[in-house]
């Protein structure tokens, strides 16, 4: 590490706040540590100690979620708080706390998953998703951005990736939370299901996962091999931020129903429509019932299937379009200049890409995307808030904290810094499928 940069490490103080399960936010408070930075950690529940195992750095906030905007404020004004960390920014202790922060002057440092995944995660400052500065961003700005600038853009990946690590530490972090219950008497979940429930539902996942690969291929097998054209619709967790918080949707069956009705009104007779689950859908929607029941009602049971998670190139490669509230795995579709309607707020919902036709006229004449607009695009998130890695594999906190920590401690977020010229070079991804 250079001076310039030791000396600016010195001055930041940061605060943690929720991260993604695992140990993930404590290996990167350790590494700013050990660049010279102050780090604690606000936990609000034993699955957050769980995963904090530094107790000189570690604050329990065991009162009332009304009383968190204040004692946030009282925690930074006692440790001189320079910068928050936080992982999605929706959940409403995430919320207050970076409304706080803004008020304050703060610097607001957000994880996401990428926008770009499996192989990427997002950093951004300020925000992400519906709030990202990517949603007032043009895309001739980012063009100009990246003219001087040549890069190898890696394949999209087709597969999920780190979902057993995933959905491991979910179960292990929602049973610390379970059984330390009486410790945070007080925690409320973001989510409407108890802690219980969302255990006992990580457990049923992952015991059922041999079940649902055996219906996935069988389910896929049939597509594959039936002869006729398809539209893909992209499935979202109904629980999820993007869904409840950047879409015109608070329950899965409403979208549902808005793209069986479109399909039956518009695509051609011997067309079908392929509904792709989230390769994390637990089951708390009874998605594939409603869809047997919506394609019963509109006259076209005969021409709708339900696919279970799995890998999304195997379909995308012969789909004819594609349908989504505002999943990021439309980026493999625009990818491979596939046809894409939007319904939510998304980074990548730009008129250059997405289709603004009424869903019966996209499902009968789609027009396509600007491909090699959609390639400049994706070049300016590689360049800027898109970092190879994962939280949840041992193999991706090492890719990702080679390069975040430098990231973190440069005085411009990683968009001014591509403008501005002080960007660090990106490191080359090798992608194995």
């Amino acid at each position: 590490m250079t001076p310039d940069m030791q000396t600016l490490a010195k001055g930041h103080r940061f605060l943690f706040l929720q991260g993604p399960h695992g140990p993930f936010f404590h290996r990167l408070g350790r590494m700013l540590a050990s660049a010279g930075a102050q780090v604690w950690r606000v936990g609000f529940n034993r699955g957050d100690r769980a995963f904090w195992p530094s107790l000189r750095s570690y604050i329990p906030y065991k009162g009332l979620p009304q009383d968190w905007p204040a004692t946030f404020r009282a925690i930074v004004a006692e440790k001189s708080i320079t910068d928050i960390v936080l992982y999605g920014d929706t959940r409403p202790l995430h919320a207050q706390a970076v409304a706080e922060a803004r008020s304050l002057g703060l610097t607001v440092h957000v994880f996401e998953e990428g926008y770009l995944r499996p192989h990427w995660i997002t950093y951004e400052r300020g925000g992400a998703n519906g709030h990202s500065r990517l949603m007032q961003m043009s895309l001739p700005a980012m063009q100009a951005a990246t003219a001087h600038l040549d890069m190898d853009l890696p394949d999209a990946p087709g597969h999920w990736g780190d979902m057993r690590e995933h959905m491991f530490w979910g179960a292990l972090y929602h049973w610390f939370v379970l059984t330390g219950f009486w410790d945070y008497r007080n925690f409320r979940p973001h989510r409407t299901l108890t802690v219980g429930q969302e255990f006992l539902l990580y457990l049923r996942r992952l015991a059922l996962l041999p079940l649902h690969r055996v219906g996935r291929l069988a389910a896929t097998f049939r597509i594959q091999h039936g002869g006729f054209p398809y539209h893909l619709a992209l499935l979202q967790l109904e629980h999820d931020a993007s869904f409840q918080m950047h879409s015109p949707f608070r329950t899965m069956t409403a979208f549902l129903a808005l793209v069986i009705e479109g399909f039956a009104k518009g695509a051609p007779l011997h067309h079908h429509l392929v509904f792709k689950a989230h390769p994390l859908e637990d089951g708390r929607v009874p998605v594939a019932r409603e869809i047997r029941r919506l394609a019963a009602h509109h006259g076209v049971e005969g021409r709708v299937h339900f696919v279970r998670g799995g890998k999304l190139a195997r379909l995308l490669n012969h789909a004819r379009t594609a349908v989504t509230v505002n999943s990021t795995a439309a980026q493999q579709v625009l990818w491979r200049g596939l046809p894409l309607k939007v319904f939510g707020a998304a980074v990548y919902a730009k008129p250059e890409f997405v289709s603004a036709q009424p869903l019966p006229e996209f499902f009968a004449k789609p027009t396509r995307p600007d491909s090699k607009a959609y390639r400049d695009y994706r070049h300016y998130l590689l360049e800027t808030s898109q970092i190879p890695g994962g939280f949840y594999s041992a193999r991706g906190r090492r890719e990702l904290l080679r390069q975040v920590v430098d990231m973190m401690l440069q005085s411009e977020d990683p968009y001014d810094a591509l403008t501005s010229g002080t960007a660090a070079p990106r490191q080359q991804l090798r992608l194995v499928n």
